[in-house]
């Protein structure tokens, strides 16, 4: 179950559309909403930007005004999921960047919910927003993350799910994640790509224990086997829409590189333009 699920509040152009995502989670699951906003500079930093001279290089009534216009977001959120019948929810003002903001949430939370973009452009008030927002809490984070794009307006969610399996460690934990919604789903497609590919991971009948493990759990789920000449990150989106899904859930690939996480192709395309809210995990 979800009893705590942190939103991003940062007033960008997808705000609306997670922040109506996550109010029908929290009533779905009688969970507490806490909608997370970061003024994207710490204390220490803004000390860190007073000259040595002691002439600031970024005058304190910048930070006050970033201070201000987040407060005011907060606030607009919390009209926001009151009006949507939200009964227990909270807004919290944190001073760092939106990324290690919301990592540092996401410890003390069951799921987080960002939008789908990388939101670079600049909020009235607000320094620029971190690129990579949903890779970064992901790959870094041990909360899976739920990745709603801009258009999404009051679809079903879950409705039917449609879940990437591949054998992969990435793949188990993110239906781990996300089984509190697929026993809520109407049903499940249990999508393999080219499964013959990996006959190694998928032994004779590919997706049978898979399916025998969900069912046990209480979710109505199906096989959904796809041969195709397309990335696996277009047939997942290709079967999401076939079926009319409301949610598509995959596990989020990465590796190190420079000490950073660096996105695989599959979660990357899904992330760039999956148009079914996307569940996370690595």
């Amino acid at each position: 179950m979800y009893k705590t699920i942190v939103v991003h509040v940062n007033g960008s152009a997808g705000q609306d559309a997670r922040v109506r995502a996550s109010a029908v989670l929290a009533n779905a699951f009688d969970a507490h909403l806490v909608g997370s906003a970061a003024t994207g500079i710490s204390w220490f930093d803004y000390s860190l930007l007073v000259g040595s001279m002691g002439a600031p290089m970024m005058p304190e009534s910048d930070f006050s005004g970033m201070r201000t216009a987040v407060q005011a977001r907060l606030a607009q959120f919390a009209t926001d999921v009151q009006r949507r019948g939200v009964a227990s929810f909270e807004t919290r003002m944190i001073e760092d960047d939106a990324r290690f903001a919301l990592l540092l949430e996401s410890r003390y939370a069951d799921l987080v919910v960002v939008s789908r973009e990388a939101e670079p452009a600049t909020a009235p008030g607000l320094p620029v927003q971190a690129r990579g927002l949903p890779e970064y809490i992901a790959l870094h984070g041990a909360r899976p993350v739920l990745v709603v794009p801009p258009g999404w307006h009051d679809q079903a969610l879950p409705g039917t799910a449609v879940v990437g399996w591949d054998g992969s460690l990435q793949a188990l934990r993110a239906i781990s994640a996300a089984l509190p919604l697929l026993q809520l789903a109407d049903g499940v497609k249990l999508a393999l790509i080219n499964p013959d590919s990996m006959a190694d991971m998928h032994g004779d009948e590919p997706g049978a224990d898979m399916a025998l493990h969900l069912a046990r759990h209480g979710v109505k789920v199906e096989v959904v086997l796809e041969t195709t000449g397309s990335s696996t990150g277009d047939a997942l989106m290709g079967v999401a829409r076939q079926h009319g899904a409301g949610l598509l859930v995959t596990g989020a690939f990465g590796h190190s590189r420079y000490r950073e996480f660096v996105l695989g192709g599959v979660t990357r395309a899904l992330l760039a333009t999956s148009a079914t809210p996307l569940l996370i995990a690595h």
